[in-house]
Formats: C-alpha cells, sequence, structure tokens
C-alpha cells in the first residue's frame, strides 16, 4: 500500500525530530529524558522494528522445525553447467547493474527482472521452476550486482536504496561520516575498503557456504525456545554496548512492540527506518536553505536543479499511483455495465 508507505515514511520523519533542536537547542520530543537530548539511538529503533517484531511474530506460529539430511555431492559446476549459465549471468550482471545503481527497490527488483527475462529468452521455459539453471544463475548474479550498485547512491548522494544501506548510513553518521559526494576524497579508506569488501565477501562466501553447508543447515534443528532468547540477549548486548544507556533498551521493547503492531496492521516497516535516517538530514539541509533564501519557498521551484528534481519526484509518485487509479476506474465502469 503507497498510502501505508508514506504514512510510514511521515512517522519516521517525526521519530527523527526527537531530541536537541540544531539550531535553537531547544529539546524536542524527549518526554523529560535527558538522555533522549541527542535523539532516539538508530541502533535501538532498528533492532526493536526489525529483530524483537520478527521474533514476536515467528511466535505466533511456533512449531517443530524437522530438517531432511541428506548426503549433497557434486557441488561445482560442470563444463555444461558453465556453458548454459554463461550468458545468463552476463544478462543478469548487467540489469543488476542498472537498476540497482535507482534508489529505491531497483536492487531487489534485479532478481526478479533477470527471471523474467530468462523465462522469455528461454527455448524450455517449461523448466523454469523445475531446476533450470538459467534460472538461478541470472537472478543471483542480478541480485549480487544489484547489492554492490546500489553502493553507488548510497556514497554519492547519500540516498539508501533500501533498509540495509538505510542501516549502512545510520553506522556511518554514527562514526561522524556523512555519505555524499566528497565521500571518495574525505574518507578514502572507507571507500576503497567497501570496494575490497566485496571482492573479499564474495571469496569468503564461498569458502564458508560449500564446506559448512551441513552445519548451516543443522542451525535450523535449534526449538525456538532456546534460539529466540539467545537472539535477544545478543541483541540487548549489541544495544546497550553503544552508549551504555539503559534507556535504549526501553526504546528496543517499545519499538519491538510497536513494529510487531505495525507488521499485524501490514504496514512496512522499513520506509519508517528510511524516514528516520534521513529526516535529520532533510530537517538540516531544509532549514539551511531557507536561511541562505531569507524565508522564500519559492527558491526550490525558482533554482533549476532542484526544481528538475521535485518535478522528477512528483512524476515518480504519479506512475506510482495510475495503478491503483485505473484499477478503480475499471471497477468503476464494470459496476455501471
Amino acid at each position: 500500500s503507497v498510502v501505508k508507505a508514506l504514512a510510514m515514511v511521515a512517522l519516521g520523519l517525526l521519530l527523527g525530530l526527537v531530541g536537541t533542536d540544531i539550531y535553537t537547542g531547544a529539546p524536542r520530543f524527549t518526554l523529560g529524558i535527558r538522555e533522549y537530548a541527542d535523539g532516539l539511538n538508530f541502533v535501538a529503533v532498528a533492532v526493536g522494528v526489525f529483530g524483537v517484531a520478527e521474533i514476536l511474530r515467528n511466535l505466533e506460529g511456533e512449531k517443530t522445525r524437522t530438517v531432511l539430511m541428506a548426503k549433497v555431492s557434486g557441488l561445482l559446476p560442470t563444463r555444461q553447467d558453465f556453458k548454459e549459465m554463461m550468458w545468463p549471468v552476463i544478462r543478469g550482471t548487467g540489469i543488476g547493474s542498472a537498476l540497482g545503481i535507482l534508489p529505491g527497490g531497483g536492487a531487489i527488483l534485479a532478481a526478479f527482472a533477470s527471471y523474467t527475462v530468462e523465462k522469455r529468452l528461454s527455448k524450455t521455459p517449461e523448466e523454469f521452476g523445475h531446476g533450470a539453471i538459467a534460472g538461478v544463475a541470472g537472478p543471483e548474479s542480478a541480485n549480487n550486482a544489484g547489492a554492490q550498485t546500489s553502493f553507488i547512491p548510497l556514497l554519492t548522494l547519500g540516498i539508501p536504496a533500501n533498509p540495509v544501506m538505510a542501516l549502512m548510513v545510520g553506522a556511518m553518521i554514527i562514526q561522524g561520516i556523512v555519505p555524499g559526494p566528497n565521500v571518495a576524497v574525505e574518507q578514502p579508506a572507507l571507500f576503497w575498503g567497501i570496494i575490497a569488501s566485496m571482492w573479499i565477501g564474495n571469496l569468503m562466501l564461498v569458502v564458508l557456504n560449500l564446506p559448512l553447508i551441513g552445519l548451516w543447515v543443522k542451525l535450523l534443528t535449534i526449538p525456538y525456545y532456546v534460539l529466540f532468547p539467545i537472539i535477544m540477549a545478543f541483541c540487548a548486548i549489541g544495544v546497550y554496548s553503544v552508549n551504555s544507556n539503559v534507556y535504549d533498551l526501553y526504546a528496543v521493547a517499545f519499538f519491538g512492540l510497536a513494529g510487531y503492531a505495525l507488521v499485524k496492521l501490514r504496514c512496512e516497516p522499513a520506509p519508517l527506518l528510511l524516514g528516520f535516517v534521513l529526516g535529520p538530514l532533510l530537517e538540516e539541509n531544509l532549514r539551511r536553505a531557507m536561511i541562505l533564501s531569507r524565508g522564500d519557498p519559492t527558491t526550490f521551484v525558482t533554482r533549476p536543479i532542484s526544481a528538475i528534481l521535485l518535478l522528477l519526484a512528483l512524476a515518480v509518485l504519479v506512475v506510482v499511483f495510475l495503478p491503483s487509479i485505473k484499477a478503480k476506474r475499471e471497477a468503476v465502469f464494470q459496476e455501471e455495465d
């Protein structure tokens, strides 16, 4: 639901206002708690909304999990497998690279787009869903490419492409690093470190996953009543270790319950996190622009770059709302007939 997503963004922006006003120094929405003078802890909000809420949701359908253990052999692709997946990998990499640059859900859509393309180009589309190697190699390549190119809008524009990138923005801001066009020059160790980690990370995935696949599968047999308390304990330790603030643990509990309520209401919590991360940056730059323009709000539409960006944002909203408007029109005409 677009309306629910926009509502979650607005709620995230409101949560980003908690703390001290950046220009007047007046406390805002702190409820008299001094520990919230610097704002809500990003780690506490993220862990509560995604971690604790997900645990509560999973506890609803607690059941005994059984895992079928079998000996796996022949993990490495054969020459024929390489031949069949060469072009799907190339096409998937291209699709993922192109879509991953787009802020939003580009990296998430890359795998679906690649799967659709491969199924249409395949001479045997009936095999898709039954082990077709092109249906695995193409989407996985697109997913990997999209995940890596999504760092481009993050590091150049400071715009997170998805909730994972939003978490990284929060982590950078905690360390005093503001993503933007100058990050490659001002933080070369971070910039080139991220690029190097992509290569090292993929290599480590191969090294860890293939030999230890039996161990990872075995972890699925751990009962919920043992696994979830361990997860909760590590969440609490991690959040408390950031600022050594007990109020952060209260925030985890509150946002865990709030996140669970959002899940029950079918409201996606990811836009909330995006709004929470981008809210302070949006406020700071908005107020700076208003000061420079002496309080004239028309400066956003009279400056060409700002006007073009606003028009693009409006166009995206129109494109998003068009399918729902079209569906409602069709329903009305069908009723009249």
